[in-house]
C-alpha cells in the first residue's frame, strides 16, 4: 500500500507515492536519485543523511516520508556551486573523502539560518550529530566560520579557535 505525498524538493514541487513505513532517506536516495543523502547507520547516529526540512536539519533516516507531506525538503543537490557554504567548504578544504560533506553542508546551512555569527561552541553543539570518519573537524570549523563571513558579506577565511 502506498500513499501520495506532495512536497517542495530542492525548490521544485514533487508528488511521490510512498509506503507509510518508508523513510525520507530511502525515498530521496533510492527513488529520487539524490546520492548526497547517504545510507550509513540508519539509526540517526552518524548524520550522513542530514537534509533540511522546512529549513531545519534532520537525519532523514529517522523521519518517515509521509511526514514531509506539504513541507520543503532541501538536499545539497539543490545548491549551486556559488553557494557561500559550498564555497567555504571548498576554500577551507573541509573534507577528505567527502562522504560526510553533503550532510555537513546542509547542517551548516541550518545552523547559519539560526545563528548567522555562531560561536565555536554553537558550531560544535549544532554539528555534533554529524560524524567525519577522516577527522576533518578543524577544517570544518574553519569552513563554518568562513561561510558565516561570506553570508554576512565579509569573507573571513580565518581559522576558528579550537
Amino acid at each position: 500500500m502506498t500513499m501520495p505525498i506532495r512536497l517542495q524538493l530542492n525548490g521544485q514541487p514533487r508528488e511521490i507515492d510512498v509506503a507509510p513505513t518508508e523513510t525520507l532517506q530511502s525515498v530521496l536516495r533510492w527513488r529520487c536519485g539524490l546520492s548526497s543523502v547517504r545510507s550509513t547507520c540508519g539509526i540517526g547516529v552518524c548524520g550522513a543523511c542530514t537534509v533540511l526540512v522546512d529549513g531545519a536539519p534532520i537525519s532523514s533516516c529517522l523521519l518517515l516520508a509521509p511526514l514531509v507531506d506539504g513541507r520543503a525538503v532541501e538536499t545539497v543537490e539543490g545548491l549551486t556551486p556559488d553557494d557561500p557554504v559550498v564555497q567555504a567548504f571548498v576554500a577551507q578544504n573541509a573534507f577528505q573523502c567527502s562522504y560526510c560533506t553533503p550532510a555537513l553542508v546542509m547542517a551548516t546551512r541550518g545552523l547559519l539560518a539560526l545563528h548567522p555569527d555562531p560561536t565555536d561552541e554553537q558550531v560544535r553543539a549544532h554539528l555534533a550529530g554529524n560524524l567525519c570518519r577522516c577527522g576533518s573537524y578543524y577544517a570544518i570549523l574553519a569552513a563554518v566560520s568562513d561561510a558565516a563571513g561570506r553570508l554576512s558579506g565579509q569573507r573571513t577565511g580565518g581559522r576558528p579557535k579550537v
